[in-house]
């Protein structure tokens, strides 16, 4: 069986999680998520945790728990604690503004770059500089912060461009005559 999904996940106090046969919903202050509920897999809900059990004893069953446990805890802590990402402008003049759903972004371009932001992700700047994205559910976080990277990703010379506030931009040698 996956070892991932071997691991029960605790729901904690002020989450709500319904199983249903087509769908597991999640709801805590954070919002509401779902998933669809997968066939090859069982979910229980036993004392305020969930297992993931394979169906059958098949390799796409196993493979599945751990993906779907692993989706639901995402759920979870979603809307508990939430997820954010962090981007940072590098380059002379670059900056960013955010106002209400929105983010306007001058990174070099002769205009300016705008982003709508979808529903449940929100979006700030403490500094000029520097980009917070925060939400419930994290593959549209990450999405998002990757779309807004993509505008001007960092280039391997001089570093500029937009890079998340982690992320170490290994800068090339230039020519030499």
């Amino acid at each position: 069986m996956s070892r991932v999904g071997k691991m029960p996940v605790t729901i904690p106090a002020g989450v709500d999680v319904s199983i249903k046969d087509d769908q597991i919903n999640v709801k805590g202050s954070g919002g509401t998520l779902s998933v669809a509920q997968n066939l090859l897999v069982k979910v229980s809900n036993k004392d305020g945790k969930l297992s993931f059990e394979p169906a059958n004893d098949s390799r796409e069953a196993n493979a599945m728990s751990g993906t779907l446990r692993q989706l639901v805890n995402n759920m979870v802590v979603g809307v508990s604690k939430g997820f954010e990402k962090k981007l940072s402008l590098v380059g002379v003049g670059y900056k960013a503004q955010a106002s209400g759903a929105k983010l306007n972004l001058s990174v070099g371009f002769s205009h300016p770059v705008n982003f709508e932001m979808p529903a449940g992700i929100t979006v700030a700047t403490p500094t000029p500089t520097e980009v917070v994205i925060k939400g419930a559910d994290r593959q549209r976080v990450g999405q998002l912060a990757a779309e807004i990277r993509a505008v001007r990703p960092p280039e391997p010379y001089k570093g500029k461009g937009i890079r998340y506030a982690d992320e170490k931009i290994v800068i090339k040698e230039t020519k030499k005559k």
